[in-house]
């Protein structure tokens, strides 16, 4: 198998630019096997970034339905949604993987909650200043407990959500840019460590993001390479994604980041077939 896939990709029912059928003739031009689409699922406050509300959800789910039986002897077409997990505030990932009938779910965390105070800090975005802000006016300019915030968020995501992919885990990173934390400290490591031991009990698949490189808003890949150095000791799934937002970012980054983990020593990556989740040799 020589052709590819993506699992995360967004578009204009989001944050994303263009119709999910452009995305598709992308797809189709570049010799994809698989295109899972995944926007941003509903939250329950005001953003600018995630499906309005649950009427255009049903939209979105009837659109990606339709281009499945559409394209169905050309293209893999699967119907997914990026999950937003907060403690008390979102809704719980079964809910819309039921209602929606998805095949399969991404869990990422974009906004990180300080205990019971209900502000949530920004790590996402192209402004730098919204991280900043954040972090001084909701965890008082303390780097290491929001570290900490963000990492047991996920952490208690993937033990309670049940994600079948972590997005992005360790995008904290993308805004830091070795101002308030390094991640060769000790506690940065332990937290990473911790994680990955969560995740090896948890089945889920760890999403390999080429994003950042190739919007040019961090120096490596999510998660950087020396965290993909333990992955592959451990030997935990993989995928690769390229979180499009746009149908030209399909598969941003991809003939390097394809080389990175042969050299890292990884074998193979997972995809989500249309009968289950398969492995593709590298």
């Amino acid at each position: 198998m020589n052709s590819f896939f993506n699992l995360h990709t967004h578009s204009n029912f989001c944050d994303g630019a263009g119709d999910p059928q452009e995305y598709v003739k992308a797809a189709l031009e570049k010799g994809f096997h698989t295109l899972g689409f995944s926007s941003h699922a509903p939250v329950p406050f005001k953003n600018n970034f995630a499906i309005k509300d649950d009427q255009h959800l049903r939209q979105y789910c009837t659109t990606i339905r339709d281009l499945q039986a559409t394209y169905r002897d050309k293209v893999s077409i699967l119907l997914a949604l990026e999950i937003d997990y907060v403690v008390g505030i979102t809704r719980d990932f079964k809910d819309f993987k039921q209602n929606c009938g998805l095949d399969y779910t991404i869990g990422s965390v974009h906004l990180v909650k300080n205990g019971d105070n209900d502000r949530l800090w920004f790590i996402d975005g192209p402004k730098v200043e919204s991280y900043d802000d954040g972090l001084k006016n909701i965890f008082g300019g303390d780097i290491r407990l929001a570290v900490t915030a963000y990492y047991n968020q996920v952490s208690r995501m993937i033990r309670t959500q049940k994600p079948d992919i972590i997005g992005h885990f360790d995008k904290i990173k993308m805004h830091n840019h070795d101002r308030y934390f390094r991640e060769d400290e000790a506690w940065y490591h332990s937290l990473v460590m911790d994680l990955l031991a969560t995740i090896q009990q948890s089945g889920s698949i760890i999403e390999v993001n080429t994003r950042g490189i190739y919007k040019k808003r961090c120096d490596d890949l999510y998660p950087g390479q020396w965290i993909l150095k333990e992955i592959v000791k451990k030997g935990l799934p993989i995928t690769l994604s390229s979180d499009a937002h746009r149908p030209d970012e399909i598969d941003g980054y991809y003939p390097e980041t394809l080389e990175i983990l042969r050299n890292i020593g990884f074998k193979s990556l997972v995809f989500r077939g249309d009968d289950g989740w398969k492995e593709q040799a590298l």
